[in-house]
């Protein structure tokens, strides 16, 4: 596979399109834009009667997921009248893919998000933007949103964290060390492994197709080493600061959430009791729902975020 080089000198590799053909329960076309020499893929889907003040969803997945997760929610949240912007994070879907770890830190994924949000600006409009977060997805949505307060509208928190040096838990301690230590890391099993539902083996290479073989995989191996679980993790300062913007939050924040996850089933409440735009909100839970809770309530989950705007 040929390796390219951004001028900053960033070697990388960008998964053949062949890979991704046939996904006939995604069948959105990308886009494209150039961040730091790294092309990023993303999906916008619009509705039918759509204008400038048109509210946008930004999807954000996560780890080791790209915009494919989203194909159960997108339809109806479209249907309701709104935009939805679904990019793949850099490492992930069709995105380029750095195959050294350096890249990878949490500041530049941050950084690159801030970047898609202002390179897409003028194509979303000037209406509201709601964001959904999930995973890794909630981790760095966060973060843009409590460093960059006036961007976002409303948050939507869905099985995710946003640590300040403390480990989520033996669930996540177990994902870090298997993480690093298995072989080969089936990315369609592991999303299969990590719901409550049984995924058909089309979805389970949906999630494969991004990584041809190991040249592809250094974001999916090096982003649970990310998770700042020590107080002298480098991101600790940035998060402790993005807790202090989120605990003077006014703006409308929903929880729904997935209690059986065994890696962050019992993050739920550090959202709700600790943003102010939490309080009074009509937080769920879901089950049967394991930690990919848009596989296994992708529907449910947009229609209660469609009935709380309604």
């Amino acid at each position: 596979m040929e390796v390219l080089t951004t001028s900053g000198g960033v070697e990388f590799v960008r998964t053949p399109e062949e890979r991704f053909g046939g996904l006939s329960d995604y069948p959105n076309e990308p886009s494209y834009v150039d961040i730091d020499g790294l092309r990023v893929a993303y999906v916008m889907v619009e509705p039918e009667e759509v204008d400038d003040d048109t509210a946008t969803f930004l999807l954000l997945h996560g780890e080791p997921t790209w915009g494919y997760l989203y194909r159960k929610m997108i339809p109806p949240l479209v249907a309701a009248g709104y935009r939805v912007v679904v990019p793949d994070l850099i490492g992930f879907g069709r995105s380029d893919k750095p195959i050294e770890r350096a890249p990878y830190t949490y500041a530049n994924h941050v950084e690159w998000m801030r970047q898609f949000l202002a390179a897409t600006a003028a194509e979303r409009g000037a209406g509201p933007l709601h964001l959904f977060g999930q995973d890794w997805g909630g981790l760095i949505g966060l973060r843009v949103a409590a460093e960059n307060p006036d961007l976002v509208d409303r948050l939507i928190l869905a099985n995710t964290g946003l640590p300040e040096g403390q480990s989520p838990g033996a669930g996540f301690e177990f994902w870090l060390q298997f993480s690093q230590d298995v072989e080969f890391l089936d990315c369609g099993r592991l999303v299969d492994n990590a719901t409550a539902t049984e995924l058909s083996e089309a979805a389970q290479d949906a999630y494969r197709a991004p990584f041809p073989d190991e040249q592809f995989m250094a974001g999916a191996r090096h982003f649970p080493m990310l998770v700042p679980i020590s107080p002298d993790d480098p991101a600790v300062p940035a998060n402790r600061a993005a807790w202090k913007v989120l605990e003077r939050w006014s703006k409308p924040v929903l929880t729904l959430w997935a209690p059986d996850d065994p890696v962050l089933g019992g993050g739920q409440a550090a959202f709700t009791e600790r943003i102010p735009g939490a309080e009074g909100q009509p937080h769920a839970q879901f089950r049967p729902a394991s930690h990919f809770i848009q596989e296994d309530q992708g529907p449910a989950l947009a229609e209660a975020i469609i009935d709380w705007l309604g």
